[in-house]
């Protein structure tokens, strides 16, 4: 790194101090022991667990903690191992953008491609409970046509499965975790059940977006957002407190408003027998000689450790998961593992206004418009999504310093107008490409393990999807009665990797997210979108968590 000093073996850090004094040399000379005969170190046994495990899940965030309890509960003996602490976040979470940057995977990624992605906080995260513990909360379901883009539009690929076969999940998700939402939702297919609570309050940067759209005839509505707007009760849990609106949602909730999985499904899975092993990295995953899975080897506190198991649960993200099959040579058939990496673009417009907005105060996203899923005048395949955003003043330095080159005196003098700053963000769908993949590098970690390498180009699609939001957004922060108006481009969430599918030829897992190749190997996480959707990924992932889970004991019974 350009900042860090390297010292020169041998000169500035020599390896050895070299003896200058002619007496001393004698003496260590007369005093030196025999060389003995060099021993070769022999190999050691990795301790491991005496009991084989029905289950271990590796990654305990939005695709392992939801599927952990539901097989617990189920009365299956399981393991999770996370490569991350157990946090509490009454003493570890402030308020505090820079001291709480230690809930994100902050080991290297390598970024490659015209667009390289920013990993970090954008898209990932490290500890019990994975990416929730920073998510910002927004739920909103994906819509039915969502799942079928390359039936609408000839490009992509289509789920194995319908929207039906999700929903039934979605209301579960909705009730269990307490999310705060408008009944009726004003888009998509009528539902059976409303939200369990109101929405929460509306921030400064929704109510002036709420303000451009109704000037432009565009329909808002408070978005689904997985914090409680009042004291909730969740079953098998307990209460939970209100949220405080204080808008710091990415640097963790020490209230545990937010339903991130280390206060809502972990506890869940605890309480009815799962074992968690914080802290503990995978590196290695066992098998035999007919190829079924028979454990797996980790790393904990410097020790190296054995869990044997009769089924295994990757659900470590589109990063991660695919990085573990590469490295394990598994489940290679198809050749799609590492491909049709996907990002969603999230391009953001932000305004300056007279009114005092205080965006790092309220829910980030408060706000929400789907009346772009299918624009009439689009001149590309799928859709995108409008929310308001409150952003974090660190945070925002830093784009307005990479996206309009302010820096020094400049920077400083934009930055006294943050109070009065707001922003709006797409979220959109994009599309697999063969250009977009993860490998593995030459370079290697900390642990001696291959670097991810990752691809990424936008493509034409969402480049055309990208203008038009720009376009839009714009003219709702003119109506709004924004200046300096300007806009960051970015691309949000990662997805894709080991996606699933109808068959090995193409997809890595089948519908119910075991792995085509091995018969007791089950992926559950953001890797197995076949398509990006049109919507941020924490609740489908969740969906998906349980519905595998589900599945799974069908096919056990």
């Amino acid at each position: 790194m350009p900042d860090e000093e390297v010292l020169e073996e041998g000169v500035l850090n020599p390896a050895q101090t070299e003896v200058q004094d002619p007496l001393l040399q004698s003496i260590l000379a007369e005093n030196a022991a025999p060389e003995a005969p060099v021993e070769l170190e022999k190999a050691l046994e990795i301790p491991g667990s005496a009991d084989e495990v029905d289950c271990v899940v590796i990654g305990t965030g939005a695709g392992g903690a939801p599927l952990l309890a539901r097989l617990a509960m189920a009365g299956l003996k399981v393991v999770a191992l996370e490569a991350g602490p157990w946090h509490d976040p009454k003493k570890d979470f402030a308020t505090d953008e820079k001291a709480q940057e230690f809930l994100f995977w902050n080991d290297e990624r390598l970024s490659a491609g015209k667009d390289p992605v920013a990993f970090g906080k954008n898209n990932s995260g490290i500890g019990v409970g994975g990416s929730t513990l920073h998510y910002t909360a927004y739920t909103p379901r994906p819509r039915p046509a969502d799942l079928h883009l390359h039936r609408d539009f000839g490009v992509g690929v289509d789920w194995p499965f319908g929207y039906e076969e999700l929903e039934p999940y979605f209301e579960e998700l909705e009730q269990f975790l307490g999310i705060s939402g408008p009944t009726p939702y004003p888009w998509g297919p009528g539902r059976k059940k409303g939200y369990p609570l109101a929405p929460l309050p509306l921030n400064g940067a929704a109510q002036l977006m709420q303000r451009g759209c109704e000037k432009l005839g565009i329909q808002t509505s408070p978005a689904a957002n997985a914090a409680l707007s009042a004291r909730y009760y969740q079953a098998g849990v307990g209460w939970r407190e209100a949220c405080t609106n204080r808008g710091f949602c990415q640097a963790g909730c020490s209230t545990g408003a937010k339903a991130s999985m280390d206060v809502t499904f972990l506890p869940l899975a605890v309480a009815h027998g799962a074992e968690i092993r914080p802290g503990s990295y995978v590196t290695e995953i066992e098998r035999d000689d007919t190829g079924r899975i028979t454990g797996v080897v980790y790393q904990q506190n410097g020790q190296e450790l054995r869990q044997r198991c009769r089924h295994l649960f990757l659900c470590a993200g589109a990063i991660e998961t695919p990085r573990l099959l590469l490295l394990n040579e598994l489940a290679l058939n198809s050749g799609h593992v590492g491909r049709n990496f996907m990002a969603h673009p999230g391009v953001q417009v932000f305004g300056t206004f007279e009114e005092t907005v205080r965006p790092y105060k309220g829910i980030p996203g408060a706000l929400i418009s789907e009346d772009t899923h299918r624009p009439h005048d689009a001149d590309f395949a799928g859709g995108y999504l409008l929310q308001s955003i409150g952003v974090m003043p660190v945070t925002f330095a830093g784009e307005v310093a990479r996206g309009r080159g302010f820096w020094g005196q400049q920077l400083r003098d934009y930055m006294r107008q943050y109070n009065h700053v707001a922003g709006i963000n797409i979220l959109g769908d994009c599309l697999p490409h063969a250009d977009n993949f993860l490998e593995l590098a030459e370079e290697k970690d900390a642990r001696g393990l291959p670097k991810p390498r990752v691809h990424f180009t936008n493509q034409q699609n969402e480049l055309r999807m990208s203008a038009h939001a720009e376009k839009l957004m714009r003219r709702i922060w003119e109506a709004a009665g924004a200046t300096d108006i300007w806009s960051f481009p970015r691309n949000a969430h990662i997805i894709g990797t080991a996606r699933m599918g109808l068959s090995g030829d193409d997809a890595v897992v089948d519908a119910s997210g075991r792995a085509f190749d091995v018969p007791n190997l089950y992926i559950c996480d953001n890797s197995v979108f076949p398509s990006a959707l049109g919507v941020n990924p924490a609740l489908t992932i969740m969906a998906l968590s349980l519905r595998t889970a589900d599945k799974f004991l069908e096919n056990l019974r």
